[in-house]
Protein backbone atom coordinates (compact mmCIF):
# COMPACT_ATOMS: atom_id res chain seq x y z
CA UNK A 1 0.00 0.00 0.00
CA UNK A 2 1.06 3.90 -1.07
CA UNK A 3 -0.53 5.48 0.98
CA UNK A 4 -2.79 5.64 4.21
CA UNK A 5 -6.78 5.46 3.54
CA UNK A 6 -8.28 8.10 5.58
CA UNK A 7 -9.96 8.00 8.61
CA UNK A 8 -13.01 5.19 8.55
CA UNK A 9 -12.75 4.47 5.06
CA UNK A 10 -15.59 1.77 3.91
CA UNK A 11 -17.51 2.38 7.45
CA UNK A 12 -19.92 4.13 5.91
CA UNK A 13 -20.74 1.22 3.12
CA UNK A 14 -20.58 -1.30 6.22
CA UNK A 15 -23.09 0.53 7.74
CA UNK A 16 -26.02 0.43 4.76
CA UNK A 17 -25.29 -3.13 4.94
CA UNK A 18 -22.72 -3.69 2.20
CA UNK A 19 -20.11 -7.24 3.07
CA UNK A 20 -17.04 -7.06 2.82
CA UNK A 21 -16.11 -8.08 -0.61
CA UNK A 22 -17.67 -4.82 -1.91
CA UNK A 23 -16.35 -2.49 0.55
CA UNK A 24 -12.81 -3.77 -0.14
CA UNK A 25 -12.91 -4.16 -3.78
CA UNK A 26 -14.18 -0.16 -3.40
CA UNK A 27 -11.79 1.25 -0.78
CA UNK A 28 -9.78 2.13 -3.71
CA UNK A 29 -12.03 4.92 -4.99
CA UNK A 30 -11.12 6.78 -1.39
CA UNK A 31 -8.40 9.86 -1.64
CA UNK A 32 -5.47 9.14 -0.03
CA UNK A 33 -2.97 10.95 1.85
CA UNK A 34 0.84 10.54 1.33
CA UNK A 35 2.73 7.92 2.87
CA UNK A 36 2.86 8.37 6.71
CA UNK A 37 2.91 12.17 6.06
CA UNK A 38 -0.53 11.52 8.17
CA UNK A 39 -2.27 9.32 11.11
CA UNK A 40 -5.60 8.05 10.36
CA UNK A 41 -7.45 5.17 11.66
CA UNK A 42 -9.07 2.56 9.25
CA UNK A 43 -10.93 -0.25 10.05
CA UNK A 44 -11.01 -1.81 6.77
CA UNK A 45 -7.08 -1.03 6.23
CA UNK A 46 -6.30 -2.90 8.90
CA UNK A 47 -8.92 -6.15 7.75
CA UNK A 48 -7.61 -5.86 4.30
CA UNK A 49 -3.86 -6.56 5.99
CA UNK A 50 -5.21 -9.36 8.13
CA UNK A 51 -7.29 -10.99 5.11
CA UNK A 52 -4.34 -11.25 2.84
CA UNK A 53 -2.36 -13.17 5.74
CA UNK A 54 -5.32 -15.70 5.41
CA UNK A 55 -5.25 -16.04 2.06
CA UNK A 56 -1.62 -16.90 2.43
CA UNK A 57 -2.79 -19.18 4.39
CA UNK A 58 -5.42 -20.49 2.68
CA UNK A 59 -8.12 -20.03 5.31
CA UNK A 60 -10.63 -17.69 6.09
CA UNK A 61 -9.11 -15.47 8.57
CA UNK A 62 -11.67 -16.48 11.23
CA UNK A 63 -10.20 -19.95 11.16
CA UNK A 64 -7.04 -18.99 11.12
CA UNK A 65 -6.88 -16.73 14.08
CA UNK A 66 -8.66 -19.75 16.20
CA UNK A 67 -6.03 -22.18 14.56
CA UNK A 68 -2.92 -19.83 15.17
CA UNK A 69 -3.99 -17.65 18.09
CA UNK A 70 -7.22 -18.72 20.30
CA UNK A 71 -6.33 -22.63 20.70
CA UNK A 72 -3.18 -22.58 21.55
CA UNK A 73 -4.10 -20.02 24.79
CA UNK A 74 -7.14 -21.90 25.45
CA UNK A 75 -9.20 -19.31 24.79
CA UNK A 76 -12.42 -20.97 24.64
CA UNK A 77 -14.78 -18.23 24.44
CA UNK A 78 -13.38 -16.08 21.80
CA UNK A 79 -14.24 -15.64 18.20
CA UNK A 80 -14.52 -13.73 15.09
CA UNK A 81 -17.68 -14.78 13.85
CA UNK A 82 -21.49 -13.55 14.77
CA UNK A 83 -22.76 -16.40 14.80
CA UNK A 84 -20.42 -17.82 17.57
CA UNK A 85 -21.23 -14.84 20.04
CA UNK A 86 -25.03 -15.79 18.88
CA UNK A 87 -24.56 -18.84 19.96
CA UNK A 88 -23.35 -18.41 23.37
CA UNK A 89 -25.46 -19.23 26.21
CA UNK A 90 -24.37 -16.19 28.45
CA UNK A 91 -23.60 -13.35 26.19
CA UNK A 92 -23.99 -9.43 27.11
CA UNK A 93 -26.08 -7.76 24.97
CA UNK A 94 -25.16 -4.22 23.79
CA UNK A 95 -26.51 -1.06 25.21
CA UNK A 96 -27.26 3.01 24.65
CA UNK A 97 -29.01 5.67 26.83
CA UNK A 98 -32.33 6.21 26.79
CA UNK A 99 -31.98 9.01 29.72
CA UNK A 100 -30.95 9.76 32.89
CA UNK A 101 -29.07 6.95 34.42
CA UNK A 102 -30.96 4.65 31.57
CA UNK A 103 -29.73 1.85 29.28
CA UNK A 104 -31.64 -0.11 26.72
CA UNK A 105 -30.64 -2.88 24.45
CA UNK A 106 -31.87 -1.22 21.26
CA UNK A 107 -29.00 -2.71 18.69
CA UNK A 108 -27.53 -5.75 17.40
CA UNK A 109 -24.57 -5.02 16.09
CA UNK A 110 -23.05 -7.89 12.76
CA UNK A 111 -19.67 -6.89 12.17
CA UNK A 112 -18.46 -9.90 10.61
CA UNK A 113 -17.92 -7.81 7.43
CA UNK A 114 -14.90 -5.69 8.97
CA UNK A 115 -13.80 -8.68 11.15
CA UNK A 116 -10.39 -8.50 12.52
CA UNK A 117 -10.36 -4.84 13.14
CA UNK A 118 -13.61 -5.20 14.92
CA UNK A 119 -16.23 -7.89 15.49
CA UNK A 120 -14.44 -10.33 18.34
CA UNK A 121 -16.30 -11.63 21.04
CA UNK A 122 -13.96 -12.88 24.16
CA UNK A 123 -14.64 -12.53 27.81
CA UNK A 124 -11.91 -10.97 30.34
CA UNK A 125 -10.57 -14.66 31.48
CA UNK A 126 -9.90 -15.92 27.88
CA UNK A 127 -8.61 -11.70 27.46
CA UNK A 128 -5.96 -12.04 30.28
CA UNK A 129 -4.16 -14.79 28.41
CA UNK A 130 -4.19 -12.86 25.52
CA UNK A 131 -2.08 -10.20 27.78
CA UNK A 132 -0.28 -12.58 29.31
CA UNK A 133 0.85 -13.04 25.62
CA UNK A 134 1.94 -10.33 25.57
CA UNK A 135 3.92 -9.64 28.50
CA UNK A 136 5.57 -12.78 28.34
CA UNK A 137 7.01 -11.64 24.37
CA UNK A 138 5.25 -14.53 22.55
CA UNK A 139 5.26 -17.08 24.60
CA UNK A 140 2.57 -18.68 26.89
CA UNK A 141 2.68 -21.01 30.19
CA UNK A 142 6.59 -21.54 28.81
CA UNK A 143 5.54 -22.25 25.04
CA UNK A 144 6.27 -20.13 22.14
CA UNK A 145 2.88 -19.23 20.23
CA UNK A 146 4.30 -16.15 18.68
CA UNK A 147 8.30 -15.37 17.63
CA UNK A 148 9.21 -12.69 20.21
CA UNK A 149 10.90 -10.57 16.74
CA UNK A 150 7.50 -10.77 15.34
CA UNK A 151 5.54 -9.64 18.62
CA UNK A 152 8.30 -6.92 19.17
CA UNK A 153 8.00 -5.15 16.25
CA UNK A 154 3.99 -4.55 17.24
CA UNK A 155 4.80 -2.90 19.96
CA UNK A 156 7.48 -0.05 18.95
CA UNK A 157 5.92 3.04 16.91
CA UNK A 158 5.82 3.12 13.71
CA UNK A 159 3.93 6.44 12.72
CA UNK A 160 2.99 9.66 14.63
CA UNK A 161 -0.37 10.09 15.78
CA UNK A 162 -0.29 12.48 18.10
CA UNK A 163 2.51 14.98 17.93
CA UNK A 164 2.91 16.92 21.35
CA UNK A 165 1.15 20.20 21.60
CA UNK A 166 3.33 22.21 23.79
CA UNK A 167 7.50 21.83 24.49
CA UNK A 168 6.56 19.91 27.67
CA UNK A 169 4.35 17.06 26.49
CA UNK A 170 5.09 14.08 25.02
CA UNK A 171 4.44 12.83 21.18
CA UNK A 172 2.19 9.81 20.92
CA UNK A 173 3.09 7.05 18.48
CA UNK A 174 1.30 4.08 16.52
CA UNK A 175 2.70 0.29 16.61
CA UNK A 176 1.00 -2.10 14.67
CA UNK A 177 -2.34 -2.14 16.34
CA UNK A 178 -1.25 -0.72 19.24
CA UNK A 179 -1.39 2.94 20.75
CA UNK A 180 2.58 3.13 21.99
CA UNK A 181 3.86 6.21 24.37
CA UNK A 182 6.51 6.27 27.44
CA UNK A 183 5.32 7.07 30.83
CA UNK A 184 7.72 9.90 33.16
CA UNK A 185 9.94 7.49 33.73
CA UNK A 186 10.47 6.52 29.70
CA UNK A 187 8.81 3.15 30.70
CA UNK A 188 7.15 1.74 27.37
CA UNK A 189 3.19 2.22 27.81
CA UNK A 190 1.09 0.18 24.90
CA UNK A 191 -2.65 0.43 25.24
CA UNK A 192 -5.68 0.82 22.95
CA UNK A 193 -9.79 1.06 23.18
CA UNK A 194 -12.44 0.10 20.78
CA UNK A 195 -16.08 0.88 20.58
CA UNK A 196 -19.23 0.11 18.71
CA UNK A 197 -21.47 3.54 18.91
CA UNK A 198 -24.48 1.14 19.25
CA UNK A 199 -23.81 -0.33 22.48
CA UNK A 200 -20.07 -1.50 23.36
CA UNK A 201 -16.77 -0.27 24.61
CA UNK A 202 -13.41 -1.65 25.67
CA UNK A 203 -10.19 -0.86 26.53
CA UNK A 204 -6.44 -2.54 27.44
CA UNK A 205 -3.27 -0.84 29.06
CA UNK A 206 -0.14 -2.51 29.12
CA UNK A 207 3.39 -1.49 31.31
CA UNK A 208 5.54 -4.37 30.08
CA UNK A 209 8.32 -3.32 31.95
CA UNK A 210 6.33 -4.10 35.34
CA UNK A 211 4.49 -6.92 33.77
CA UNK A 212 1.51 -5.08 34.40
CA UNK A 213 -2.03 -5.59 32.37
CA UNK A 214 -5.46 -4.84 32.37
CA UNK A 215 -8.49 -5.05 30.00
CA UNK A 216 -12.34 -3.67 30.81
CA UNK A 217 -15.00 -4.51 28.82
CA UNK A 218 -18.31 -2.34 29.17
CA UNK A 219 -21.60 -3.15 27.17
CA UNK A 220 -22.49 0.22 26.43
CA UNK A 221 -21.98 3.04 24.29
CA UNK A 222 -18.30 4.77 24.64
CA UNK A 223 -18.40 7.18 26.89
CA UNK A 224 -14.74 6.49 28.25
CA UNK A 225 -15.70 4.53 31.15
CA UNK A 226 -12.78 1.47 29.82
CA UNK A 227 -10.43 4.03 29.43
CA UNK A 228 -10.92 5.18 32.75
CA UNK A 229 -10.85 1.88 34.42
CA UNK A 230 -7.51 1.05 32.82
CA UNK A 231 -5.94 4.38 33.70
CA UNK A 232 -6.90 4.55 37.22
CA UNK A 233 -5.88 0.87 37.75
CA UNK A 234 -2.21 1.72 35.86
CA UNK A 235 -2.27 5.18 38.66
CA UNK A 236 -3.02 3.24 41.47
CA UNK A 237 -0.05 0.38 40.73
CA UNK A 238 2.38 3.35 39.98
CA UNK A 239 1.16 6.17 42.38
CA UNK A 240 -0.30 4.40 45.32
CA UNK A 241 -3.32 6.33 44.48
CA UNK A 242 -4.98 8.03 41.39
CA UNK A 243 -3.57 11.49 40.41
CA UNK A 244 -5.91 12.30 37.98
CA UNK A 245 -10.11 12.16 37.87
CA UNK A 246 -9.67 9.86 35.25
CA UNK A 247 -13.66 9.04 35.19
CA UNK A 248 -13.99 13.06 34.41
CA UNK A 249 -11.02 13.46 32.52
CA UNK A 250 -11.83 10.79 29.97
CA UNK A 251 -15.62 11.58 30.13
CA UNK A 252 -14.84 15.16 28.47
CA UNK A 253 -12.41 14.03 25.96
CA UNK A 254 -15.82 11.25 24.23
CA UNK A 255 -17.76 14.38 24.74
CA UNK A 256 -15.62 16.56 22.60
CA UNK A 257 -14.77 13.56 20.06
CA UNK A 258 -19.42 13.65 20.07
CA UNK A 259 -19.24 17.56 19.50
CA UNK A 260 -17.06 17.10 16.62
CA UNK A 261 -18.95 14.58 15.01
CA UNK A 262 -22.40 16.75 14.99
CA UNK A 263 -23.53 17.48 11.21
CA UNK A 264 -22.03 21.07 10.11
CA UNK A 265 -25.68 21.72 9.00
CA UNK A 266 -28.85 21.60 11.36
CA UNK A 267 -31.11 20.57 9.47
CA UNK A 268 -33.89 20.43 12.53
CA UNK A 269 -34.00 24.47 12.02
CA UNK A 270 -35.49 25.35 9.49
CA UNK A 271 -34.42 28.58 7.29
CA UNK A 272 -35.71 32.01 8.59
CA UNK A 273 -37.01 31.95 4.70
CA UNK A 274 -38.10 28.89 3.61
CA UNK A 275 -37.45 28.27 -0.36
CA UNK A 276 -40.36 26.24 -1.81
CA UNK A 277 -39.64 22.47 -3.27
CA UNK A 278 -40.23 22.10 -6.73
CA UNK A 279 -42.89 19.21 -7.76
CA UNK A 280 -42.12 15.43 -6.93
CA UNK A 281 -41.39 14.90 -10.77
CA UNK A 282 -38.26 16.94 -10.67
CA UNK A 283 -36.42 14.47 -7.63
CA UNK A 284 -38.08 11.29 -8.94
CA UNK A 285 -35.63 8.84 -10.86
CA UNK A 286 -32.62 6.62 -10.77
CA UNK A 287 -29.24 7.89 -9.23
CA UNK A 288 -25.40 6.08 -9.98
CA UNK A 289 -22.76 6.48 -7.65
CA UNK A 290 -19.34 4.13 -8.29
CA UNK A 291 -18.95 4.00 -4.21
CA UNK A 292 -22.49 3.45 -3.23
CA UNK A 293 -23.91 1.99 -5.78
CA UNK A 294 -27.50 2.95 -7.18
CA UNK A 295 -29.52 5.92 -5.57
CA UNK A 296 -33.43 5.77 -6.15
CA UNK A 297 -35.72 8.15 -5.28
CA UNK A 298 -39.32 7.64 -5.15
CA UNK A 299 -42.91 8.89 -3.82
CA UNK A 300 -44.56 6.53 -1.56
CA UNK A 301 -47.62 7.90 0.10
CA UNK A 302 -47.15 11.43 -1.17
CA UNK A 303 -43.90 11.29 0.73
CA UNK A 304 -40.69 11.54 -1.33
CA UNK A 305 -38.32 8.86 0.04
CA UNK A 306 -34.40 7.82 -1.57
CA UNK A 307 -33.47 3.89 -1.28
CA UNK A 308 -29.68 3.05 -1.30
CA UNK A 309 -27.57 -0.38 -0.34
CA UNK A 310 -26.95 -3.32 -1.43
CA UNK A 311 -29.53 -5.38 -3.91
CA UNK A 312 -32.17 -7.14 -1.84
CA UNK A 313 -31.37 -5.45 1.25
CA UNK A 314 -31.70 -1.48 0.55
CA UNK A 315 -32.69 0.94 3.18
CA UNK A 316 -35.55 3.37 2.27
CA UNK A 317 -34.94 7.41 3.91
CA UNK A 318 -38.01 9.19 3.81
CA UNK A 319 -37.29 12.90 2.66
CA UNK A 320 -38.72 15.76 4.58
CA UNK A 321 -38.49 19.43 2.82
CA UNK A 322 -35.86 21.69 4.55
CA UNK A 323 -35.23 24.22 1.75
CA UNK A 324 -35.12 24.84 -1.87
CA UNK A 325 -34.04 21.71 -3.50
CA UNK A 326 -32.76 20.03 0.08
CA UNK A 327 -34.07 17.75 1.50
CA UNK A 328 -33.46 16.26 5.14
CA UNK A 329 -33.20 12.27 6.08
CA UNK A 330 -32.39 10.31 9.53
CA UNK A 331 -28.62 8.97 8.89
CA UNK A 332 -28.26 5.10 10.22
CA UNK A 333 -25.58 3.11 11.67
CA UNK A 334 -22.07 2.87 13.61
CA UNK A 335 -21.65 6.42 12.22
CA UNK A 336 -25.13 7.77 12.24
CA UNK A 337 -25.27 11.71 13.84
CA UNK A 338 -28.43 12.76 13.51
CA UNK A 339 -30.27 14.35 10.42
CA UNK A 340 -28.64 14.35 7.03
CA UNK A 341 -28.90 16.53 4.02
CA UNK A 342 -29.82 15.26 0.49
CA UNK A 343 -29.05 18.16 -1.83
CA UNK A 344 -30.74 18.43 -5.86
CA UNK A 345 -29.16 19.98 -8.09
CA UNK A 346 -30.28 21.36 -11.56
CA UNK A 347 -28.49 20.81 -15.26
CA UNK A 348 -25.19 22.40 -15.36
CA UNK A 349 -25.92 25.38 -16.93
CA UNK A 350 -28.82 26.04 -13.99
CA UNK A 351 -31.79 25.33 -16.08
CA UNK A 352 -34.04 22.11 -14.62
CA UNK A 353 -32.33 19.19 -17.14
CA UNK A 354 -34.44 16.46 -18.45
CA UNK A 355 -37.57 15.99 -20.65
CA UNK A 356 -39.91 17.66 -18.18
CA UNK A 357 -37.37 19.00 -16.10
CA UNK A 358 -35.72 16.85 -13.64
CA UNK A 359 -32.47 17.20 -11.31
CA UNK A 360 -29.80 15.97 -12.43
CA UNK A 361 -27.90 15.09 -9.28
CA UNK A 362 -28.08 14.76 -5.92
CA UNK A 363 -25.83 14.85 -2.98
CA UNK A 364 -25.75 13.45 0.45
CA UNK A 365 -23.96 15.17 2.83
CA UNK A 366 -23.33 12.40 5.20
CA UNK A 367 -21.81 10.23 2.82
CA UNK A 368 -20.00 12.70 1.28
CA UNK A 369 -17.22 13.15 3.65
CA UNK A 370 -14.78 12.39 1.09
CA UNK A 371 -16.25 13.68 -1.86
CA UNK A 372 -17.38 10.64 -2.86
CA UNK A 373 -21.31 11.18 -1.80
CA UNK A 374 -22.65 12.50 -5.41
CA UNK A 375 -25.37 10.35 -7.27
CA UNK A 376 -25.75 11.53 -10.79
CA UNK A 377 -28.52 11.19 -12.76
CA UNK A 378 -29.01 7.81 -15.07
Amino acid sequence: MKAAYIRGAGDLLEDLGFDQTYILSHLNQQPLDSFRASYNYSNFGYTAGALAAADAMRLPWADLAEQVLFKPLGMTSTSYRHADYQKASNRALIHVPAGYRTWVAKYSRDADAEAPAGGASSTVHDLARWIRLQLANGSFEGKEVIAPDALSVTHVPHAVSGPPATPAARTRFYGLGWNVSYDDHARLSLGHSGAFELGAATAVSLLPGEQLGIVALTNGRPQGIPEAICASFLDTAQNGAPTVDWFGFTAGVFQKIDEAEKPKVDYSQAPQRVQPARGNDFYVGKYANSYYGQLNVAVESGVLTLELGPAGRTTKFPLKHFDGDTFSFESIGENANGLAGAIFAPGADGAASGAGGTASSVRLDFYDQTGLGTFTRG
